[in-house]
């Protein structure tokens, strides 16, 4: 009784190995042309003097543009506005997240209806956000009225989108409604992973539901919040269409200066390329900082733990 052929199971994974290509590769040519070439490009930029709608041959300026920038009180004041932004979204982004994650988690009637309410503002564009909050905010919006009606003070027009402070919280209050959806749902998703049985086990235990929270779902928990986190800081310091449309509503520019929005006016009004791309490289590399930073924090508590 003879056996057929050996299978030759080297050839089928070179077959697999070249599919895989394939199907990767328009991926992959996508990434390079569109993302990759523009960002190796805005770095070259960095060392010339390149300006928008000029004919004449970029100069090699060296670090020169770095100089100029870091010493810039402009770029210096957009820094502020961004850290500034970035804390008074990111702190409150996180927390209020995972909580909805907890009460959506929780919920044994309605959840679906609660989770479809809370991620709803997602949806929106961050344009239609910003306007939607540009009509709450008006003198004779629903913002103002609600207030004063908490307050008992009728006719206060609290200047939303006037005051510096107010306009700062304004911002970073948009962001939260926004986002807070997004990411509660990936907190609901990381709570839903956590074994059914260490729950049990802690309820028999005779654990409470703080002491379970605190002791046994924070920890196993812990790397879907670092994700959290690291994406919501890094979206932060990203922000700029709701600061865009309110300078164009008429707020003042130096509350909501935030890099972005500066990297934008130096390109397009002030017709500097370079400038703009250094500001954009710096951010980047603060980013990728911050990003560095968390993960080591994360991996150190981890091996702690």
């Amino acid at each position: 009784m003879g056996f057929g052929r050996p299978v030759n199971y080297k050839g089928i994974e070179k077959k697999k190995a070249l599919w895989g290509w394939i199907f990767v590769l328009p991926g992959v040519l996508l990434f390079l042309i569109f993302s990759f070439y523009p960002i190796m490009d805005a770095f070259r930029n960095t060392f010339y003097n390149v300006r928008l709608l000029s004919l004449r041959k970029p100069q090699f300026v060296g670090f020169q543009n770095y100089i100029q920038v870091v010493r810039s009180a402009s770029f210096l004041s957009s820094m502020k506005a961004t850290i500034i932004f970035t804390l008074e979204a990111f702190i409150p982004l996180t927390l209020f997240s995972l909580v909805f994650g907890f009460v959506i988690t929780t919920r044994k009637m309605a959840q679906k209806t609660l989770q479809m309410l809370i991620y709803a503002p997602a949806v929106f564009s961050s344009v239609v956000a910003a306007l939607i909050w540009t009509l709450l905010f008006d003198p004779r919006g629903l913002a103002n009225a609600t207030i004063n009606f908490i307050m008992s003070t009728p006719g206060v027009d609290h200047r939303w989108l006037t005051d510096p402070k107010m306009l700062q919280l304004s911002t970073a209050a948009i962001y939260v409604w926004k986002y807070v959806g997004y990411f509660s749902i990936i907190f609901v998703t990381g709570i839903a992973k956590i074994p059914q049985s260490t729950l049990e086990a802690a309820v028999i235990d005779g654990a409470g539901a703080f002491q379970t929270i605190r002791r046994i779902i924070m920890p196993l928990l812990r790397p879907t919040t670092v994700m959290v986190s690291i994406v919501a800081m890094l979206n932060c310091m990203k922000s700029f269409s709701t600061q865009y449309l309110f300078t164009q509503k008429g707020a003042p520019l130096e509350p909501i200066n935030v890099v972005t929005l500066s990297i934008y006016n130096t390109a397009i009004k002030e017709l500097n390329i370079s400038k703009a791309c250094v500001m954009s490289v710096i951010l980047f590399l603060i980013m990728m900082a911050l990003t560095a930073v968390r993960l080591q924090s994360s991996e150190r508590d981890k091996v702690n733990y």
